[in-house]
């Protein structure tokens, strides 16, 4: 049996426990206790996140979006791969190790997406960005928690409540995408959107495949049903 090894840990702001960077052979995860919040061998769910949300914006010029977690790059790296090259893509990151590690014993994974001209890397809460910015970003990706509930820290819970969301919907260009990353999905949290004057859709993705565009129908906001589907991105479309 191949061994885990600990690469690294990390505190981050506010949280509990510390996330740890962890090998077994060619592999590499990142773990908060006994939770993976990602593999390197499941790209698919993350890169689907970007594509669901450039798509939507695809025929505007100089468009700026905004990641939340920068992660293994899985989204900064299908958003750049999209994006026109007068974009601009802002990456906020809670923990500066998980920028270090992306540097480091991660770079063959980022590739060259943190030197690409086109990205900017904060060290800050995204939610700080969304409250700082007003029609600021025609995207805004959040991929920090399981799904609209603070998994990392608890703080994190401001950015799916009435607040947060009014707050990301006034940071939004008008006809603007939240798109957001959920382990499952959350009828409460769909209404939630949905009074704020989000129009909302669902797309059931699996985590291991490559994204090659929607692998379910949506029908109006209701989203067909995917079996074998490991997780689930939730794009969340403003109306203009």
């Amino acid at each position: 049996m191949v061994p885990r090894v600990l690469i690294a840990s990390a505190e981050v702001p506010g949280g509990g426990e510390a996330l740890r960077l962890i090998r077994r052979g060619d592999e590499f995860s990142i773990m908060l206790g006994s939770n993976e919040l990602m593999n390197s061998r499941l790209s698919g769910s993350e890169a689907a996140l970007a594509n669901l949300a450039c798509e939507a914006i695809e025929d505007r010029a100089s468009p700026h979006v905004l990641i939340g977690g920068l992660g293994m790059g899985f989204t900064l790296r299908a958003a750049l791969a999209v994006l026109e090259k007068d974009a601009t893509v802002s990456v906020a990151e809670l923990v500066p190790a998980v920028v270090d590690w992306a540097r480091g014993p991660l770079a063959h994974i980022h590739g060259d997406s943190l030197a690409d001209p086109r990205v900017q890397i904060a060290i800050a809460d995204v939610g700080d960005l969304i409250r700082a910015g007003r029609a600021s970003y025609d995207a805004i990706l959040l991929d920090v928690d399981n799904g609209p509930d603070g998994l990392s820290r608890a703080q994190n819970d401001s950015l799916y409540d009435v607040a947060g969301l009014s707050a990301a919907r006034a940071s939004l260009r008008p006809g603007g995408v939240l798109a957001i990353w959920s382990s499952a999905s959350d009828r409460a949290f769909t209404q939630r959107l949905r009074r704020l004057g989000f129009a909302v859709e669902e797309t059931a993705v699996r985590a291991r495949r490559q994204w090659r565009g929607a692998p379910c129908h949506l029908a109006g906001n209701r989203a067909a049903a995917m079996t074998g589907a490991l997780s689930l991105r939730a794009s969340r479309r403003v109306r203009a």
